[in-house]
C-alpha cells in the first residue's frame, strides 16, 4: 500500500510495510546505497546484515560487501573504507561492540562518518543474547552520536538521518543508531517506508570525504603516531565536533520532518506541560511508558514521560528544562553503572540537574538487565513511587532502585 504525506513545502510518497526493527534498518541502509558494507554475524544483529546482503545480491544496491572474520575485522575495515573516502557501514551487537573497542574509538578519532546500527543486547558475561543497554552504554565516551528509536519506524528514520548527521562538514562524527534486541529487532510492526529510493538518496546526498586517503594529488596519513605533542588538540577537536552535532541532528530531523510529515527533536517531551511525576526513558520503554501515562492521566494522575532520541550528545539544556515544573523525576536505565549510585542515563542527569539548580527530587530505576519484561503494571509501581516522593518532597532510603527483580 502506498500514501502520501504532506505539508507546506513537500510531498513525499510513502510504502506501508510489515517489517522487523532489522528490515527496516536494512532497507534504510539499502536505500542509502552505501559504498562499503563489513559484515559479521552477531545475535541479534544478525538478521538486518541478512537483509541488506540479500538486496546485496539481488542487485539492489552496488555496495561491496565484505565478509570479515570478526567484529574487530568489521569495524577495521568500514575505517579502512571511510579513509578511503567510500560512505561506509557495519552493524553489530554487544560482545560484538566489545571486540571492535578499540576500532570504534579509532573511528571517531579519526573523524570518519560511519553510521552503524547496534541492536542492543547485554554484555557477557553470564552469557545472554537479550536486550539491556550495556552495550552501547560502555561506549558512551568513545566519540560517537547516538541515536536510540523507541519503535520500527524510528530505527528506519534515524538510520536514514544518521548519514546526513554525521557526514556534516561541522561534524564528522560516526553515529550509532540503537534499536532494543528482540523487542524491535525480531518484532514485526506497521513501518512507513520512502517510496522512491531516489528521494532518499537526494536527501543524503553524495558523499565527498574532505580527505580521502586515495587522493594523490593530496597525500594525507590517517592514524599517525600522536603523542604529547598533538594528542591533547585533536581530541578537543573531537570535542567541537559533538558539540555541532547538536545543531547537525536539529537541522536533520526538521528536514526529514517536512519531506515524511514525521516530527523527531533531540527529545520528545509526553504529556509533560503539567506533569507533577514523570519518567525519562530511551528506547522501546518509551513506548511502554506512553501507555502507562495515558492509563494514569485517565485516573487523573498528572503523569508525564520525556523520552531521550539522542544520548550523544547529551542534550542537557533540554533536559532540564523539560523536567523543570515537576515534583519527582524517575530516571529509568536499562544498564548498571557499577561503583556509581544510579544507573548512566540517571547521573548524566543528575549532574545536569545540579549545574542547573534543577531541584526535583530524583531516582534512579534500573529495570530489563538481560531482556527482562517491563511492563505498565511495573512501570505504574515507578510513578506510585514518585507520587509519594512529591509528597514528601524528598527522595527517602535508596536512591537506586529496582524494577521486576526477585527478592
Amino acid at each position: 500500500m502506498t500514501t502520501s504525506v504532506a505539508d507546506d513545502k513537500k510531498v513525499v510518497a510513502h510504502e506501508v510495510m510489515g517489517l522487523t526493527g532489522n528490515d527496516a534498518a536494512a532497507h534504510a541502509l539499502r536505500q542509502v546505497n552505501p559504498d562499503v558494507a563489513a559484515v559479521f554475524p552477531i545475535t541479534p544483529q544478525t538478521e538486518l546484515m541478512h537483509k541488506f546482503a540479500e538486496f546485496v545480491a539481488n542487485g539492489q544496491v552496488e555496495t561491496l560487501l565484505v565478509n570479515v572474520e570478526s567484529e574487530h575485522s568489521a569495524m577495521s575495515a568500514t575505517v579502512g573504507a571511510s579513509a578511503a573516502g567510500a560512505r561506509a557501514i557495519t552493524a553489530t551487537s554487544a560482545n560484538g561492540l566489545a571486540l571492535m573497542w578499540e576500532i570504534v574509538a579509532i573511528a571517531s578519532s579519526l573523524r570518519l562518518p560511519i553510521v552503524m546500527p547496534v541492536v542492543n543486547r547485554a554484555i557477557s558475561g553470564p552469557l545472554n543474547i537479550h536486550c539491556d543497554h550495556s552495550d552501547s552504554m560502555g561506549c558512551r565516551d568513545l566519540g560517537w552520536i547516538q541515536l536510540y528509536s523507541e519503535n520500527s519506524q524510528e530505527a528506519y528514520d534515524n538510520t536514514i538521518m544518521a548519514f546526513r548527521i554525521g557526514e556534516n562538514p561541522k561534524v564528522k562524527l560516526p553515529v550509532m543508531v540503537c534499536l532494543d534486541g528482540f523487542i524491535l529487532s525480531h518484532t514485526m510492526e506497521r513501518v512507513e517506508i520512502i517510496a522512491e529510493d531516489k528521494a532518499v538518496r537526494d536527501f543524503v546526498g553524495e558523499y565527498k570525504a574532505e580527505k580521502p586517503l586515495l587522493n594523490s594529488d593530496d597525500p594525507v596519513t590517517y592514524g599517525p603516531l600522536d603523542l604529547t605533542d598533538w594528542l591533547f588538540e585533536h581530541k578537543r577537536q573531537e570535542v567541537e565536533g559533538m558539540k555541532h552535532a547538536f545543531q547537525s541532528v536539529k537541522d536533520v530531523s526538521a528536514e526529514y520532518g517536512r519531506m515524511t510529515g514525521r516530527s523527531y527533536d533531540l527529545v520528545e517531551e509526553f504529556m509533560l506541560d503539567d506533569a507533577e511525576v514523570a519518567v525519562v526513558a530511551l528506547g522501546s520503554t518509551a513506548g511502554t511508558a506512553k501507555s502507562t501515562v495515558r492509563a494514569l492521566r485517565a485516573d487523573g494522575v498528572k503523569a508525564g514521560l520525556l523520552k531521550i532520541r539522542m544520548f550523544r550528545p547529551f542534550p542537557a539544556k533540554r533536559i532540564c528544562k523539560a523536567l523543570s515544573k515537576c515534583k519527582a523525576v524517575s530516571v529509568m536505565d536499562r544498564s548498571f553503572s557499577f561503583g556509581l549510585e544510579g544507573g548512566p542515563v540517571f547521573n548524566e542527569i543528575r549532574g545536569a540537574a545540579y549545574g542547573a539548580e534543577l531541584k526535583v527530587p530524583m531516582v534512579s530505576h534500573i529495570y530489563g538487565i538481560g531482556g527482562r519484561d517491563i511492563n505498565v503494571s511495573m512501570i505504574s509501581g515507578v510513578f506510585g513511587q514518585l507520587k509519594e516522593i512529591a509528597a514528601a518532597g524528598k527522595v527517602e532510603g535508596d536512591v537506586e532502585r529496582y524494577v521486576g527483580l526477585r527478592d
